[in-house]
């Protein structure tokens, strides 16, 4: 039978739940509105007047190759960055969950240090070993006899090395969550298995992956949301959009319109940047929808 909630119960949870609901509408819901609302206007971002635009900033955008460019890069970013981290980051969990390794804490650590370094500091690292003139990779191609520039200069190269550092910087925290999804798995479990005649690596996809299965799901959303925020910190770190916008992201190219003055077109890209991403996030949802195992 469920017992009804007194006035004190409700007064003390509207009092410890309201002030969540108005910090949520002020610094989540209305930005979000805002952010609709202003890419329909001609502004400066600062002062003047705002002229009404209609859907121009969104006609503009969808003409312009720079934004398409961004958009490529982004996408190119979600889709290696999470499939590199994660695969690593789930290999480098089953070898060092369970306390079956020797100094496994160390490997843990060591693991984990590249997510607590500023990303001005990793940016730094890549930028020198990317470099043509005192970087790692110039002696290796010249020892073969190539011409090494800089990928960092390549057009063609530049994103796929910022995908680098990104993923060296995400691995451990990916790593940590997955090691305490599969430490949380019954040993018992394994043992049968392993009395069944299934080999490590069988135990690895019938026990260790559908057991950590909703972890896994969470992370595949963190990876979304995670490399669109910090693709703008690595590429504004590291090339800051160069050569030519070839390493450019939506959301350093919607700063960089901001910058510009032109502040409605910066949220037009930065309402297709939500839009994108949201979408991007329910269907990855969707598609890894099961039933928990216990």
């Amino acid at each position: 039978m469920k017992r009804k909630m007194d006035g004190a119960t409700k007064r003390f949870i509207a009092v410890c739940t309201i002030p969540t609901f108005i910090l949520y509408f002020i610094f989540v819901l209305y930005p979000i509105v805002n952010m609709f609302g202003l890419s329909f206007v001609q502004w400066n971002g600062l002062l003047g007047k705002k002229t009404f635009y209609g859907l121009k900033n969104y006609i503009i955008l969808f003409q312009d190759s720079q934004f398409w460019k961004s958009f490529e890069n982004t996408i190119i970013l979600i889709v290696l960055v999470t499939i590199v981290t994660f695969i690593l980051a789930l290999l480098f969990a089953s070898i060092l969950a369970k306390g079956h390794l020797k100094g496994q804490s160390f490997f843990r650590i060591l693991f984990y240090i590249p997510n607590i370094l500023s990303i001005v500091v990793i940016s730094a690292i890549f930028y020198m070993f990317y470099s043509s003139d005192f970087g790692i990779l110039g002696p290796i191609y010249r020892a073969f006899g190539w011409e090494y520039t800089g990928i960092l200069g390549d057009p063609d190269k530049v994103i796929y090395a910022i995908a680098v550092a990104m993923v060296w910087q995400a691995i451990g925290y990916y790593m940590v969550m997955y090691i305490a999804g599969m430490d949380s798995i019954p040993d018992e479990l394994y043992e049968s298995a392993g009395l069944d005649g299934a080999s490590k690596l069988r135990q690895f996809f019938v026990i260790t992956l559908p057991m950590t299965w909703q972890v896994i799901r969470v992370t595949l959303t963190f990876f979304i949301i995670s490399t669109i925020n910090m693709s703008f910190l690595f590429v504004t770190a590291m090339t800051n959009g160069a050569p030519d916008g070839a390493s450019n992201v939506l959301l350093v190219y919607m700063s960089r319109q901001r910058a510009n003055g032109s502040f409605g077109y910066a949220m037009a890209i930065g309402t297709v940047l939500f839009i994108f991403a949201y979408g991007l996030a329910l269907i990855v949802n969707k598609l890894t929808e099961r039933d928990p195992l216990n």
